[in-house]
């Protein structure tokens, strides 16, 4: 079975978006609901599971959901329901080749999506999901390009 590429899912409800985190935490960081509740603060897990059951989590638990978890889903659901693209913070870092390459597999695949949608033989969401994924590495790319005169410390980096 071959891993999931998370940087291109998109969530397409709410409920959608908190299943997408705690399968996220399981798969990658290999965290159940006991150690997300546990680092959430919250005592008894079957809460946090009742708040995915009903898709209804008080605000201020989502953020702490999200960090136990290690994505930001929620959020990103959120500000794409209210029709906002979000991005990382660009640092005005130099690109690889290897970041062209997935700009172009998002802008390719984007205008595949439009193609096959208005030949009817694509779903609205799945187009939309391709289309916000294309945007928002755009949206990056020239954030990053702006910050260039003025590049971020990258501490990850080895000398």
């Amino acid at each position: 079975m071959s891993k999931r590429r998370w940087k291109l899912i998109r969530p397409t409800s709410l409920r959608n978006a908190m299943e997408l985190c705690k399968e996220y935490a399981r798969e990658v960081h290999n965290k159940g609901m006991q150690r997300i509740s546990d680092e959430m603060g919250v005592t008894d897990h079957w809460t946090v599971y009742k708040w995915l059951q009903t898709a209804r989590m008080p605000a201020c638990m989502i953020r702490p959901y999200e960090q136990a978890c290690g994505c930001d889903y929620i959020t990103r659901w959120i500000a794409a329901s209210a029709g906002r693209l979000t991005i990382e913070i660009p640092s005005g870092r130099k690109c690889a080749a290897e970041d062209m390459q997935a700009l172009q597999e998002l802008l390719n695949t984007a205008a595949g999506k439009l193609m096959a949608f208005y030949a009817k033989n694509s779903e609205a969401d799945e187009t939309l999901s391709a289309i916000q994924s294309a945007m928002e590495s755009l949206a990056w790319h020239r954030g990053n390009v702006s910050q260039s005169s003025n590049p971020q410390l990258d501490f990850g980096e080895q000398p």
